[in-house]
């Protein structure tokens, strides 16, 4: 008998599986842990794909597929779970993509994210990024922060999002879920509406174009807290891009806008945990007086040398929380190696470490040859001089306003 989606969803609920694969050519593959496991079924056919993808797809999603080739939307499989679905025709067939979203909300203890940040949700307002790589849990640390405001704190929160994933009660706040291509157009579109929708926060499921990028930051100067996400690593790259997205003659006016409304940057990667399951890791940039005089000058090639001077202020930089989880014995360094920003400096602190402990390290058995740490272009090469000057004196958190 054919397999059915109803099936392939119980499967990757009992195996506790992230994503569900069905491409034509291969059997349908889940992956769990980070790595990729084919389900035990017959490789699928062309007729296959399109069946399955049927038996879930909504009419104007199956429409936007033929006529685009491509469409996403999201799907409630019950009360056991919630998938972000994606289908997209490739080389004239169909394949399709299926995130598992749980639908219990999570603690800032169960996704490990730092009490830090609870210290900047009461903000009044202000810009709140979370950034990183496609499935690094981005959606889910911002579920996370929206139920943590919607417990404690009496106000209005309007969530726009590309599809809804997980779903809010009202408990303390009022909860506005929007999705787009049902409830509203698109992320500039929902936000400009906001405005005038009595808003305390706004969530922006992504910051993708110019326009929502702008529309965000305006949102956060005239007094909102605004969440946004990007898919950038760490708080110089993420404040570069946001910069870079406006033209030349705009970006020094830019600068002195994310100077004042940036609140943080949260950056993080989601990783195979040593054991089975896996494990955040994060970078965390509190606004200070030192990070809006460099986010102002142009010098957001510093902001990595606040960070590490900032560590009593509850900031850290990726690599050295990568490190800690790894001392922890929570990852190997296989994932230290693989994840990290700055391959060359993790690789100098480990070696320090590893001769201060006799050249024996926990991991030895599950080590992997270390990849190479490449020659930096001229360019890299003196931006990275310029990074190592000192970080500006200053550190004081800025109060809130």
């Amino acid at each position: 008998m054919a397999l059915t989606m109803n099936q392939l969803f119980d499967f990757m609920i009992s195996q506790g599986a992230s994503d569900l694969h069905l491409a034509v050519g291969r059997k349908a593959t889940i992956r769990k842990s980070s790595h990729l496991k084919d389900v035990n079924a017959p490789e699928l056919t062309p007729a296959d794909t399109l069946r399955l993808i049927k038996e879930i797809i909504p009419e104007k999603n199956l429409k936007e597929l033929q006529e685009v080739g491509s469409t996403d939307w999201g799907y409630a499989f019950g009360e056991k779970a919630r998938f972000r679905c994606a289908a997209f025709k490739q080389k004239n067939v169909v394949g399709g993509v299926f995130r598992q979203i749980p639908n219990k909300l999570l603690t800032f203890d169960q996704i490990g994210l730092p009490e830090t940040v609870k210290g900047v949700l009461g903000r009044p307002r202000g810009l709140i990024l979370v950034t990183g790589p496609t499935g690094s849990g981005k959606t889910t640390s911002l579920a996370t922060m929206i139920d943590y405001i919607n417990i404690t704190e009496d106000c209005h929160i309007i969530t726009v999002e590309d599809p809804i994933e997980y779903y809010h009660n009202h408990k303390m706040s009022i909860i506005t879920q929007r999705e787009l291509g049902n409830d509203v157009p698109s992320f500039a579109e929902g936000l400009r509406r906001a405005l005038r929708q009595d808003p305390d926060v706004i969530l922006v499921g992504e910051m993708r174009d110019l326009e929502t990028i702008g529309a965000a930051i305006t949102a956060a100067e005239t007094g909102h807290l605004v969440f946004g996400t990007l898919h950038t690593t760490g708080a110089t790259r993420t404040m570069d891009r946001v910069i870079d997205a406006f033209p030349t003659n705009q970006q020094e006016q830019v600068r002195a806008q994310l100077a004042v409304s940036i609140i943080s940057i949260i950056s993080q990667v989601l990783m195979p945990k040593h054991g089975g399951g896996v494990i955040a890791g994060f970078e965390i940039l509190v606004s200070n007086s030192a990070v809006e005089n460099l986010i102002r000058e142009g010098k957001t090639y510093q902001l990595s040398s606040v960070i590490q001077t900032g560590k009593n202020q509850g900031m850290v930089l990726l690599d050295d929380y990568l490190f800690d989880v790894y001392n922890a014995q929570k990852i190997t360094r296989n994932e230290l190696f693989t994840y990290c920003q700055n391959l060359k400096d993790v690789k100098e602190k480990f070696e320090v470490l590893k001769r201060s402990k006799g050249g024996r390290m926990w991991d030895d058995q599950f080590a992997k040859d270390t990849p190479e740490v490449p020659a930096p272009p001229p360019a890299a090469a003196a931006a990275a001089a310029i990074d190592k000057k000192a970080a500006p004196a200053s550190t004081s958190v800025r109060k809130p306003i």
